[in-house]
């Protein structure tokens, strides 16, 4: 029996990596059930935030794997996230601290799912922000360009990052004071 291979198709578009910080402990500390509820909000509030062009691609154990069509819809929607995230854990006591890190450019769409470098890239990119923090790429930032007067770009420098061959350039985004 053959198994019918998904066809691929190139897209492009801004990838965002969520992961919640320090939910492995939280889940040993506190138990399944409640992990489950800090998942719960944090798919919620992404439900609430996200703009209609955009999708949840899929979830990663305490992470999403998000897709936008526009660098500005993107970084416009996580800022909007981490602020929701604040919010939530003032009001709940729930531990939703987040990161986000985000790359544009090419993508391999493969049935519902997203492959390819620039994948990659954006996986790599979450791993370097704390929580509450949003990186993004120096390929985001150029398509953003000036377009989100109201967001503040601090630069990171070029990071060295696991399995890729160049250093890449990143940014902290936050809204501007």
């Amino acid at each position: 029996m053959t198994t019918a291979v998904p066809t691929a198709e190139i897209t492009e578009g801004t990838v965002v990596f969520t992961d919640i910080v320090g939910f492995t402990e939280y889940t040993a500390l506190r138990g399944d059930e409640e992990a489950l509820g800090l998942l719960a909000a944090q798919e919620r509030l992404v439900q609430e935030v996200l703009p209609p062009e955009a999708r949840i691609v899929k979830e990663l154990g305490d992470g999403l794997l998000l897709w936008f069509p526009d660098a500005c819809q993107a970084l416009e929607a996580t800022l909007r996230l981490q602020e929701r995230f604040e919010e939530e854990s003032s009001e709940s006591m729930l531990p939703l601290w987040v990161r986000v890190g985000m790359h544009s450019g090419r993508q391999t769409r493969r049935g519902d799912d997203l492959v390819g470098h620039d994948v990659n890239v954006a996986s790599r990119v979450v791993d370097v922000a704390g929580p509450g923090e949003v990186l993004l790429s120096d390929a985001t930032l150029a398509q953003i360009d000036d377009r989100l007067p109201d967001v503040a770009f601090e630069e990171l420098g070029p990071v060295v990052m696991k399995g890729l061959p160049d250093p890449v350039r990143l940014y902290r985004a936050m809204r501007a004071a």
